[in-house]
């Protein structure tokens, strides 16, 4: 179900801060206001997997808003470490973009903040089914002893849409039907049309499907195409996001596609995921690690058309 790879690469134009290396926690402002850190090029399960997603902030006159927070309170701490060398604004919102492991479990370093916690209105019940799963597989990523109570949810909900407001920076999130997970959540910031897109968006790394195929080209289609910049869930942030999306949607497609001649010519599973898709394998990393899966996901999705 969760992601088993990622791949991080350095921005595009960007201004990095801080030392590079290892154990650095690189941070760049591809927008002014906007801060990203992007994730280790490593697998979920080799050393510093707590650290493999794209998670930053925006900075407004009034206070901070978090977007994604890690896979462990550790990164969490680090990212809050990082916002405080370049403000003292109280942290007012932790927004999460959907409910993968990578990209919520630092939410507890921001406790003592007391923000609003915010999310997809599915987050709460994705959280719920994942909680056990979180404890038993990523206990290690928390801190000791791991408990329940460091799996923060949102307590604020986006039905659709939600506008917030940083001072005089408002930012627009927008809660997506069911796509790469069922809890899918974007934020715009209006200032300088920079576009969120959590894990939606997926560069250089295939795209991990969790949620349903059909959906997530429809919502594909429907991200708006006016942003000037685009921050994935995983890969490089750009300035050509209907590239970017053309890109990962003609995998999705040969994806859906695939299947469903299988299914037309009553293959199984296991012959359509020896067969679809073979022609996307050079336009993506992690090609064998991720694909067979989403290809078994598409099946069960596709059977009961």
């Amino acid at each position: 179900m969760l992601l088993r790879r990622l791949i991080a690469a350095a921005l595009l134009g960007a201004v990095a801060f801080g030392v590079r290396g290892q154990d650095a926690f690189d941070l760049t402002a591809p927008a002014r206001g906007v801060y990203v850190h992007l994730g280790r090029p490593v697998a979920l399960d080799a050393p510093g997997h707590d650290d493999i997603a794209n998670i930053g902030f925006i900075v407004g006159e009034r206070c901070v808003a978090v977007i994604d927070t890690g896979g462990s309170p550790r990164t969490g701490r680090r990212l809050r470490a990082a916002i405080r060398e370049h403000t003292a604004l109280p942290i007012c919102y932790v927004i999460n973009t959907h409910v993968h492991v990578d990209h919520l479990l630092g939410n507890t370093a921001f406790r003592e903040d007391r923000p609003s916690f915010v999310g997809h209105s599915a987050l709460p019940g994705a959280i719920s089914r994942s909680r056990d799963f979180f404890l038993k597989e990523y206990a290690g990523d928390l801190d000791a002893p791991a408990s329940e109570d460091q799996i923060i949810g949102p307590e604020r909900l986006v039905e659709k849409e939600l506008m917030l407001d940083l001072g005089h920076r408002p930012i627009r999130l927008h809660a997506w039907p069911e796509a790469h997970t069922d809890c899918d959540l974007t934020v715009y910031d209006e200032r300088t049309a920079t576009l969120w897109t959590g894990d939606l968006l997926f560069r250089q790394r295939l795209p991990a499907l969790d949620g349903s195929i059909k959906g997530w080209l429809a919502v594909i289609d429907g991200l708006p195409r006016g942003a000037r910049l685009a921050v994935p869930g995983h890969g490089e942030v750009t300035s050509d996001l209907a590239a970017a999306l053309g890109s990962e949607r003609a995998y999705l497609q040969s994806l859906l596609e695939g299947v469903r001649r299988e299914l037309a010519d009553g293959k199984s599973m296991q012959d359509a995921m020896a067969h679809v898709g073979t022609d996307e394998k050079s336009h993506w990393l992690l090609f064998d690690q991720v694909h067979a899966r989403n290809v078994a996901r598409a099946y069960e999705e596709l059977q009961w058309e």
